[in-house]
């Protein structure tokens, strides 16, 4: 039914429609009520994020498991002379995404009510910056992905760098210059895939047959920019400082989904159009993960600032997410696919828990806290909760990412799934005792005996996150059904695609 209409276009541009009418309503109303303007832009941009929530909703629903192409295709002439079209369409590699990201836009609007400058705009970035992630997701032209794909780090260096914190200027100019100079090199090779293949539909060039030199060059380009978004070792540096200066809800969409569209570029351009250079630098990509698994899991225990913690725990992950998508079986890209999902909840989640005791105290110094718990149970129990998810515990979501990423490793070779392993257990010393400084002890600080237990909108946000982090941990199939035919198609083009030797990623026999 929904393939009838422009359904991935409404779920793309609502959000930019949103911003434009609270835009509108600032300047007019300029000089007059202003705290009416600010309920209005929270209000609007709450509707339009819930809104645009049920329809992504609708998509998936309607969406066809059984195939494995794309569906609720659009197609638009836009400089049709250089055969360049409007093309939005969804698989099953990316209509989870669209999903996700759907899902964490009222969390943060929610999550910024509190927010009293320059509320109008903040609202109105958040809104601008859900339109160029989802057109990440749908895009199925190049330059149309490569506008929405930069044109997220706008609004994204804004909220950093407009409702920041006190080195907010620093950190959003190396979050936007370390992006930047990677997607760079990504225009470059989608020109020279222009050149040479006469189009820029991502659906035939699926089909096209790159040269073997060529895809060299090609893949280190895209890996330029994909390993710098996700971020992996050793351009991971920007992550931990754009988390710490970054308003709360910044600091959950950063994590919860622009991390991954690194993963989805993996998944949509890297392996599929260059599967020989896949295969070739796969090795290498398997070490740069163990070491971001196991550096900046050693790194993460060292630190003294709680959510500095949590940004290098989700550098950590991440590596997963790599090692499952180059191990290049069925198991390893479902669990990569997991994985992102399950992260973008847990550290959605986690930030979120960090923003509550900010929120109250302002400090994030983890010597601070101590024996919450007395005071805020309902918030210690939450963040038990997430804390437990994060180490992968089993029955939350945690747990099954790293168990299909870690599988599909070890089908490949077993040392890379053991040193994945080790990250696992460093993961469990940090996170266990950040969680036993914070909440657990005496209560010996007395600035923390008037804290106050979570509010109604701090429950909502944290118990819709929970209930999705303790569904997926029990019932995994809402999540393997949607890219099970579309993994699979991708792995097959792979195998048949490639031509040249690489016994050392070849699955063990049995």
């Amino acid at each position: 039914m929904l393939d009838q209409l422009p359904i991935l276009s409404a779920i793309t541009f609502l959000p930019a429609l949103g911003a434009v009418a609270i835009l509108i309503a600032r300047a007019l109303m300029r000089g007059e009520d202003q705290a009416l303007l600010e309920r209005n832009a929270r209000g609007v941009a709450l509707f339009v994020t819930s809104f645009v929530f049920v329809l992504s909703i609708l998509l998936v629903i309607d969406f066809d498991t059984s195939q494995p192409g794309f569906q609720f295709v659009e197609t638009i002439p836009w400089l049709a002379e250089m055969g360049i079209n409007y093309k939005m369409g969804v698989d099953g590699l990316s209509v989870l995404f669209v999903l996700l990201t759907a899902f964490l836009m009222p969390i943060c609007i929610l999550a910024s009510w509190k927010i009293e400058r320059r509320v109008a705009d903040y609202m109105a970035a958040f809104l601008i910056l859900q339109t160029l992630i989802t057109g990440v997701f749908c895009a199925l032209d190049l330059v149309l992905f490569y506008i929405f794909f930069e044109g997220s780090l706008i609004p994204m260096f804004l909220i950093i760098g407009v409702w920041g914190g006190a080195q907010r200027i620093y950190a959003a100019f190396k979050f936007f210059l370390y992006t930047f100079l990677g997607s760079v090199l990504m225009l470059g090779a989608m020109i020279m895939m222009f050149i040479m293949a006469g189009t820029t539909d991502i659906e035939t060039l699926l089909a096209h047959e790159f040269a073997r030199d060529l895809q060299t060059w090609l893949w280190l380009a895209f890996f330029a920019s994909f390993a710098v978004k996700m971020p992996m070792w050793p351009v991971h540096t920007w992550l931990p400082d754009a988390h710490v200066q970054a308003p709360t809800a910044g600091s959950v969409i950063l994590a919860g989904i622009l991390l991954k569209l690194g993963g989805y570029g993996f998944l949509r351009f890297s392996i599929p159009m260059f599967p020989d250079a896949s295969a070739f630098f796969a090795p290498m990509v398997f070490v740069l993960s163990i070491i971001a698994i196991v550096y900046t899991s050693l790194v993460a225990f060292r630190q003294t600032d709680i959510k500095k913690l949590i940004a290098y725990s989700s550098v950590a992950h991440m590596g997963f997410v790599t090692l499952g998508i180059f191990s290049m079986n069925e198991v390893g890209v479902q669990g990569a696919i997991f994985q992102m999902i399950s992260h973008g909840l847990i550290s959605g989640a986690l930030f979120l828990i960090v923003g509550v005791i900010y929120d109250r105290f302002h400090t994030r110094e983890i010597a601070f806290y101590g024996g919450l718990v007395h005071k805020m149970p309902v918030f210690a129990a939450f963040f038990a909760l997430f804390a437990m998810a994060n180490v992968g515990l089993p029955g939350t979501s945690g747990f099954v990412g790293e168990l299909m990423t870690m599988t599909g490793a070890f089908l490949v070779a077993p040392i890379w799934a053991a040193g994945a392993a080790l990250g696992v257990i460093f993961s469990a010393v940090y996170m266990l005792s950040l969680y036993k400084k914070v909440t657990f002890g005496e209560l010996t600080n007395p600035k923390l005996e008037s804290a106050q237990d979570l509010n109604l909108r701090e429950w909502i946000n944290l118990g819709v996150l929970g209930a999705g982090v303790i569904w997926l941990g029990f019932f995994t199939t809402p999540v393997t059904d949607v890219t099970r035919a579309s993994v699979g198609q991708l792995i097959q083009q792979y195998q048949s695609a490639l031509t040249i030797e690489a016994p050392e990623l070849a699955p063990s026999e049995g």
